[in-house]
């Protein structure tokens, strides 16, 4: 068997891993997660470049979550050639309903605003390029097929997976796929997917997994530990009173799966227990709206504090002045708030969508807070923002940053490295390789060393993009 690493190997995105197997006489090739580079200019090269090897040579993927991260450049593939079945739970593949032809939207919407303002002289550098089209997002949404969480599927002879949750957002999944290769024992490989923290909102802890031969690790803050939920709280309250008393805007870039929703459920929760005063909160993203509204169907996977708090909400609706923004008028009336208001939109890492426009009008008043809540990767505009750049240039103009940037770090969604290490430890013997991956060189190379040392497990590796190894 070998694993190729073609994305999510020294850095955090475009997690994409091609597995090999001689299983009934043929040599199968699948994919675990096939996602989107992101972050600056390199992305969009990465993004571009061609597969080693023919995209029709894929049997079949295994997506472990929706985020674009994993999931992002699965239409192009698709158009390119793949034509086997994606196997995702079933509220991934809701998720991916949502995300994928939004993601085409905000590649078209970037394209043909680039365009007009090269037209008018306004535009400097190269177009952003669109990487697919939306027909090429039903495309893909066409070939997803549905598996529950702990429920055996065989994909081939020789090859069988399982779901179980991985804490991170709604539908994320650990991987557990077993491949017997023929004339060999079965081998039981494990891709952790992202995992969450244990005692995370809304999500319930990251099942445990009793044993494997091949583990791949995610490592995004594998060289920190996460503030705890009450200095987490204590921070955000602080923030948030005293941006309000001066009379400011708070604006969240939050991911619209997840964290929008964890947003929410925090500043609701801290109201209920008068903590945070009467809140008025626009959310300004339709895809985050509709990852809402799936979160309440999908109500019975969230965890039980998060159900009574939102049960609290529906009972006392007047407690926040929650709105969703539908339109793109709506959008740009929020601009016109010079005051009071919480705006939580997307993207995460502000590169994209309605949070750049937010950020132009809120970034030069002093009195305004950013509050950044999640992973903001090299090159991104987020990142930019949260190493405390003095301008920034957004639509081809300089915007002073004269407001203040606070960062968030214990909402993340990712397990820190001692809830990573718990996770691995509920492996019952070690596995004989386990590659660490989707994190920056410095987290990856922390993590890696910590196994090393606190588990005793040898063969910890952190494999190098497009590297294939023999396991």
């Amino acid at each position: 068997m070998k694993i190729q690493f073609l994305g999510a190997a020294g850095e955090v995105t475009g997690s994409r891993h091609s597995v090999q197997a001689n299983v009934g006489g043929r040599e199968v090739r699948f994919m675990v997660d096939f996602g989107m580079f992101q972050g600056g200019r390199e992305a969009t090269t990465k993004n571009l470049e061609p597969l080693p090897f023919p995209p029709k040579e894929i049997d079949f993927i295994v997506l472990t979550h929706a985020h674009i991260d994993h999931s992002g450049l699965l239409p192009r593939l698709c158009a390119q050639g793949f034509s086997g079945p994606i196997y995702c739970t079933d509220a991934t593949f809701e998720l991916l309903k949502i995300l994928l032809p939004d993601s085409a939207h905000l590649q078209r919407s970037d394209v043909e605003r680039a365009e007009r303002r090269q037209k008018a002289g306004k535009w400097r550098g190269d177009l952003p390029v669109a990487l697919y089209s939306m027909e090429e997002a039903e495309l893909a949404l066409g070939q997803c097929e549905v598996l529950a969480y702990g429920k055996h599927l065989e994909l081939c002879k020789g090859i069988d997976l399982e779901f179980q949750n991985a804490g991170h957002i709604l539908g994320s999944a650990i991987a557990v796929i077993d491949i017997t290769e023929d004339h060999a024992k079965k081998k039981r490989c494990v891709f952790s997917g992202d995992i969450g923290m244990k005692g995370k909102l809304l999500m319930p802890d990251p099942a445990r997994i009793p044993q494997a031969d091949v583990v791949v690790v995610e490592s995004t803050y594998g060289d920190r530990l996460h503030k705890t939920l009450a200095d987490t709280e204590a921070e955000l309250i602080e923030v948030v009173t005293s941006t309000l008393s001066a009379h400011g805007n708070i604006v969240i870039p939050a991911f619209a799966v997840g964290r929008t929703q964890e947003m929410l459920f925090l500043l609701i929760d801290l109201v209920k227990r008068n903590l945070l005063p009467h809140l008025s909160i626009w959310v300004d993203s339709p895809m985050a709206t509709a990852a809402t509204h799936l979160t309440q169907r999908f109500f019975a996977q969230l965890d039980k504090e998060s159900q009574s708090t939102f049960e609290w909400f529906k009972k006392n609706p007047g407690a926040v002045d929650l709105r969703f923004i539908a339109d793109v008028e709506e959008s740009k009336a929020l601009n016109k708030i010079k005051g009071g208001a919480i705006i939580i939109s997307a993207s995460g890492m502000c590169d994209a969508g309605r949070i750049v426009h937010h950020l132009q009008n809120n970034l030069p008043r002093a009195q305004n807070a950013i509050v950044i809540t999640g992973f903001q990767a090299y090159g991104s505009l987020g990142r930019r923002l949260v190493d405390k750049v003095a301008k920034v240039r957004l639509f081809g103009e300089e915007v002073p940053v004269r407001a203040s940037v606070h960062t968030i770090g214990g909402l993340s969604a990712h397990a820190d490295q001692a809830g990573l290490l718990d996770w691995l430890q509920g492996f019952e013997s070690a596995p004989k390789t386990v590659f660490v991956v989707h994190g920056e060189p410095e987290a990856s190379a922390v993590l890696a060393q910590s196994i090393r040392d606190e588990l005793e497990w040898k063969n910890v590796i952190i494999p190098e993009r497009l590297h294939t190894y023999s396991c």
